[in-house]
């Protein structure tokens, strides 16, 4: 009984230490208590937010009045219409009642739907339900990256620095070490959130489609320690920086692995990387973040990325009937569950299809067991093995009013690698004799994940002239040490996992 009373004293605190800057709720099923994940909830008509993960949503402080109409909605589930004064009396619990749910009510005869003629119908509607026309939109993103780096193990030891003391030696090979012990103790960790405004349309010139996008960042933040490496870029600029101490900056080199070698020249000089780079067009944030949404946006596509094989490609995999489900648009849709068929095939999940028009309105996927997206394994005769062993997600589509298509409304994609490396590299200085000037031993064993949070919180029609007109502005982010709820209290996001809450920098 003290537990229980411990547990509800603990929930109340949460929700009151909450309200201070914006109203928090979460959503449950009626029968069974559990937290409902990914539910949409519409705000005062206008905005479309999501529960996380853990069933919990958030509201602005100007969204946190008590006139304040919320519309929560769930496949499955009747959908429930409450203010936020409504919710205050509930004690911030939303409870959804399960929807109808009776074949008879869309199979005309007693024959079961078959599930195999529902994915033909599927892949013959794909082009209509997902393509979209020449009309330019104006889309507010709630775009949330958390990024892991996790090495086992870290061995790097050189072995031969021409022209450098055995104590100079010995003192990078300790820092080094020092470098390693830490990355192994305290795994790189961040956690990105942004918020924006993206504008986009499709013109046709000269008989082909132009595709132009623009985007307009409202609040930007990144949680990390500041300085911390949370990337392979960041490891390999700290690396570079240690090896400088033992390379000469004025001099060219070529890499050696083994018996095999580079015949790129390679130089720490800054004008000669430089030149190398003239050519690239510089990258400022605003420039990196809109390729990170367009690639997003490309690789959850159901026309174009083969990931979804399971759609585009039904003969690869088995498919079973489960029944039908109430959505929260008055309609029903067919449940089928699918696990591979063919060699080809990685993954195993559910779809839920739309009854009237064959349009897949939510797809759960992950990759089956023992399953690997790609897989490189040299170890024993390279020393190098890589394999994508994680790839899993939750999308969900809504229909646009204006012409019945289809687009992303939310979508939490997870995506990992495995990677190890093994091998002896060489920096040998690139003179009349060859002389070896750098030597060592490398050894990493590490897992990368990815997690994305991507929710189109409203759309509205515009013009191409309007879009041409908006000017992009690059913006900076706002480095965090800690969740703070303050930081987003004048805008509807959402609401991060406990992960993330407690995710604090020692300094």
């Amino acid at each position: 009984m003290r537990t229980n009373l411990f547990i509800a004293f603990n929930i109340l605190l949460f929700f009151q230490l909450g309200m201070a800057q914006n109203t928090k709720g979460k959503i449950i099923d009626s029968k069974t208590g559990e937290s409902i994940p990914y539910a949409n909830i519409k705000v005062n008509d206008s905005e479309n937010l999501v529960s996380n993960a853990e069933g919990f949503f958030a509201l602005s402080e100007n969204n946190s009045t008590d006139e304040t109409l919320l519309t929560v909605s769930y496949l499955g589930f009747v959908n429930r219409q409450l203010t936020v004064g409504e919710l205050k009396k509930l004690d911030f619990i939303i409870k959804l009642l399960p929807g109808i749910y009776e074949l008879k009510d869309v199979v005309v005869s007693n024959k079961k739907p078959n599930a195999y003629e529902i994915m033909a119908n599927v892949k013959a509607n794909l082009s209509q339900n997902y393509t979209t026309g020449e009309k330019g939109s104006k889309e507010m993103f709630f775009y949330r990256s958390s990024n892991y780096f996790n090495p086992s193990i870290i061995d790097v030891e050189i072995n031969k620095s021409t022209g450098f003391s055995k104590q100079a030696l010995s003192k990078v090979n300790n820092d080094l070490q020092t470098f390693s012990n830490q990355l192994i103790s305290h795994p790189p960790l961040s956690f990105t959130d942004i918020l924006c405004n993206y504008y986009s349309v499709k013109t046709k010139k000269a008989d082909k489609f132009v595709f132009t996008s623009k985007l307009n960042v409202l609040k930007a933040t990144v949680l990390k320690k500041e300085g911390e490496s949370t990337s392979l870029e960041d490891l390999e600029k700290k690396a570079k920086n240690l090896m400088l101490q033992h390379l000469d900056t004025t001099k060219y080199y070529r890499i050696k692995s083994g018996l095999i070698g580079s015949r790129d020249t390679i130089s720490f000089r800054k004008e000669f990387n430089k030149n190398r780079s003239k050519d690239k067009e510089p990258k400022n944030q605003l420039t990196a973040t809109k390729s990170n949404l367009n690639n997003f946006m490309y690789k959850n596509d159901l026309l174009s990325n083969k990931r979804f094989d399971f759609i585009q490609r039904p003969e690869l995999y088995f498919y079973t009937f489960e029944g039908t489900i109430y959505t929260n648009q008055n309609e029903f849709a067919y449940v089928l569950t699918f696990k591979p068929r063919k060699s080809k095939a990685m993954y195993v999940g559910k779809l839920y299809i739309s009854v009237n028009d064959y349009a897949v309105l939510k797809t759960e996927y992950i990759l089956d067991d023992g399953e690997k997206v790609h897989n490189f394994n040299m170890k024993l005769l390279l020393g190098i093995k890589v394999s994508e062993n994680v790839s899993k997600g939750t999308i969900i589509y809504k229909k646009r009013a204006e012409d019945d298509s289809y687009y992303m409304q939310y979508a939490a994609i997870e995506s990992g690698n495995y990677f190890y490396l093994n091998r002896p590299l060489k920096l040998i200085e690139l003179t009349n004799s060859e002389k070896d000037i750098l030597a060592f031993d490398f050894k990493m064993e590490a897992n990368i994940l990815n997690k994305t949070e991507f929710l189109n919180m409203s759309r509205s029609e515009t013009s191409a002239a309007a879009i041409e007109k908006i000017k992009e502005e690059d913006f900076k982010f706002i480095t965090i040490k800690s969740y703070d709820p303050k930081i987003w209290k004048d805008y509807n996001s959402i609401e991060p996992l406990q992960e993330m809450k407690q995710f604090k920098v020692i300094d």
